[in-house]
């Protein structure tokens, strides 16, 4: 309701009164305004830099963290999202991976946030529907006649209107901006994807490594046993008359020594542990049985030709089709931020019913009510934005020459890390057959060592050093056992082929040619 009062005589005593109304409204909003400032503008900041403090409402955080593992609290998605431990079940790394894909935080904001880039296409296709709005006012005016206020004139009027819009034509810019949201919902898509392998390599690493620590803590054991055998024999010859005080004593001295070389491994066993269930994305404190690496035999090369590696890469890696789905963004871009320049062609259509009631000089209510109706064409064009159409397009073209570079780089550091990854595999292979023969000999020469100190013709040096052979030995085919899991998940991340999801052919087969098309001006290199 609107009251507008104008044409209006007064006395000097009405202005005065007027006045002091007035006077007092602003008097009291302005109370009104000093009291929602003390109540409630109370942000600030520490006092001094030179130590920290406690901001107000800090406790309401703190009670909030306390109990955010309260599963009460989780939404029901995430509940359901869960995968729990089994208390005594033996988990092999598929198992593993199956966790943490189901519980790990990551998954679940990348799935949120390719739900998000979904719902923005919807959000741009929006603009090829048309537009309706419905619109109702009620309205009272009372208005005092300007040469006199003895006869004063109201009014009543009531109205409701249906308004409709519809863009038919806007020379290509709503459809590139349904481009280019599609484009980021493939970069969201692809980002999900990328998540996922990035998890399942972590998770496949940590596999690897809690083995490793766990083989090297079996190799340390065996090492203290044998100091322990070393120290025995050396205590039985110096019964005998064979040996002296200094050698059992540096047999003692060398089977404590592998007591605490093997508490340490027991300790780094334990740290490969929490890692692992870290990895997972569930609490460090869950206990986890893990099964060990299955032995096997290794090839000698990897399968594939790096060329063939280097180009399944390039055509799947998740990394670089989300590049290639921001090249195509940023494309869309440039063509909406060109739209602008020419003119947009709409229907324009409103429909409703009016009613207005008016008396004057204290006569009767007259009036009329009826519908009101309308439909056009509407053409806008403008003519002048302060630049505002020059600088978005100079914008928009800089983002695609920042994207045409970004692809670029990201696909030659593609071509790099292949590399690496399949020669550290290589070299993890050859390692592995080195290490074969270097444990095999050094076990050969530390029972004929031991043998002959037993018998009292070697010295204990030999011994003990034979023993340290051994060990470096069982330790050095650990890691190079180790290594080569490591390098083929390494290599698998690297070209694509982790966690890869199933896709149909003909999609395979078009992001190859997409990529190699976007690529072709700078053809790949093999070399790093």
């Amino acid at each position: 309701m609107r009251i507008s009062m104008f044409g209006m005589r007064r006395t000097t005593q009405q202005i005065g009164q007027t006045s002091s109304l007035l006077l007092k409204v602003t008097v009291a909003i302005f109370m009104a305004m000093w009291l929602v400032d003390k109540g409630f503008g109370k942000d600030d900041v520490a006092p001094s830099p030179d130590h920290s403090w406690a901001p107000p409402g800090i406790n309401s955080y703190k009670q909030q963290l306390t109990s955010i593992n309260d599963e009460t609290n989780l939404d029901p998605a995430v509940k359901r999202a869960g995968a729990v431990v089994e208390p005594g079940k033996i988990y092999d790394l598929p198992g593993l991976i199956d966790i943490a894909e189901r519980n790990h935080p990551e998954t679940r904001v990348a799935w949120e946030r390719a739900r998000q880039a979904a719902k923005a296409v919807g959000l741009d296709e929006s603009a090829y529907y048309p537009y309706l709005a419905a619109s109702a006012a009620a309205d009272y005016q009372h208005e005092l006649g300007l040469l006199t206020t003895v006869f004063p004139a109201n009014g009543f009027a009531e109205d409701a209107t249906l308004d409709l819009k519809w863009l038919l034509f806007d020379f290509g810019g709503r459809r590139a901006g349904v481009a280019s949201a599609r484009e980021q919902l493939m970069m969201a898509n692809m980002g999900f994807n990328a998540t996922h392998q990035k998890i399942v390599f972590l998770v496949t690493k940590s596999f690897y490594d809690f083995n490793t620590a766990r083989e090297l803590a079996g190799v340390d054991e065996s090492a203290q046993q044998a100091a322990e055998t070393v120290r025995e024999a050396a205590q039985a010859r110096f019964d005998n008359g064979l040996a002296t005080k200094p050698e059992v004593l540096q047999a003692e001295q060398q089977s404590a020594q592998a007591a605490y070389d093997l508490e340490a491994a027991r300790g780094a066993l334990s740290d490969a542990q929490v890692a692992l269930v870290n990895s997972l994305g569930i609490l460090p404190s869950t206990p986890l049985r893990v099964a060990t690496v299955p032995e096997k035999k290794f090839a000698d090369d990897p399968e594939d030709s790096l060329d063939e590696l280097i180009d399944r890469a390039l055509a799947q890696r998740p990394d670089l089709v989300a590049k290639l789905a921001s090249l195509r963004a940023s494309q869309a871009e440039v063509r909406q931020a060109r739209s602008a320049y020419y003119p947009k062609i709409s229907l324009a259509a409103n429909g409703g019913w009016s009613k207005l009631d008016v008396n004057a000089y204290d006569s009767p209510y007259f009036g009329n009510s009826k519908p009101t109706y309308g439909v056009g064409v509407e053409i806008e064009l403008p003519l002048f934005d302060g630049f505002a159409r020059a600088n978005k397009l100079r914008i928009a073209q800089s983002k695609l020459r920042a994207a045409e570079s970004d692809l670029t780089d990201t696909r030659n550091e593609a071509v790099r890390e292949v590399w690496k990854a399949y020669t550290d595999l290589k070299t993890a292979l050859r390692k592995r057959e080195s290490a074969d023969k270097l444990l095999a000999s050094a076990q050969s020469a530390f029972d004929a060592t031991l043998e002959v100190y037993r018998q009292g013709l070697g010295t204990y040096v030999d011994v003990a050093n034979a023993q340290r052979y051994l060990t470096a030995a069982k330790s050095t085919i650990v890691d190079a056992r180790s290594d080569i899991f490591t390098g083929a998940a390494a290599l698998a991340l690297s070209v694509g082929d982790l966690a890869k999801p199933e896709a149909n052919s003909n999609d395979d087969a078009n992001m190859s040619k997409n990529v190699n098309k976007t690529l072709s001006a700078q053809p790949a290199t093999h070399q790093p």
